[in-house]
């Protein structure tokens, strides 16, 4: 993951970036394609094996993750769980520890108010204290608008 993160920042620090708004999904999150300088990220990314195709909802970049799967880069070194599996599990486990099956950790920190999903790598360190404002939440979008936010990832 945060070689993905790295990679990520190293392509978006070479150039100029220029997306292309596709639309939204079903969770309202925007769908697009970026650019840096011309070069589409995405396919950067699926490329180096650094990402997976989003196989299930696209055609995009299928023959950049199938060379690069044969290549052996990056995921694809060895056996590898796709993202959304290693979540559905992280998940499953967050909800039959969490009070009343909501699993997101809603945190107040010196950061501000941040949540973390079962997956997060600060999740298992994050105590909830009800006392001191934090609380549980039944989803990301639940969080959001109640005015907390994601962690960063980045380095």
């Amino acid at each position: 993951m945060l070689a993905a993160i790295a990679a990520l920042e190293t392509l978006a620090h070479s150039g100029s970036v220029e997306c292309d708004t596709r639309g939204t999904d079903s969770y309202s999150r925007v769908i697009g394609v970026c650019k840096v300088d011309g070069r589409d990220i995405g396919a950067a990314l699926v490329s180096s094996g650094n990402a997976w195709a989003f196989r299930e909802y696209s055609s995009d970049y299928v023959a950049q993750e199938s060379e690069a799967r044969a290549a052996g880069r990056g995921i694809w070194q060895a056996e590898t769980q796709k993202a959304k599996d290693y979540r559905a599990e992280k998940w499953a486990v967050g909800v039959q520890k969490a009070p009343d099956g909501c699993p997101i950790k809603g945190n107040i920190s010196r950061n501000g108010r941040i949540y973390h999903a079962p997956w997060s790598p600060w999740y298992s360190r994050t105590k909830i204290s009800v006392n001191k404002g934090e609380r549980w939440f039944c989803s990301e979008a639940e969080a959001l608008q109640a005015g907390w936010r994601a962690p960063y990832w980045g380095r």
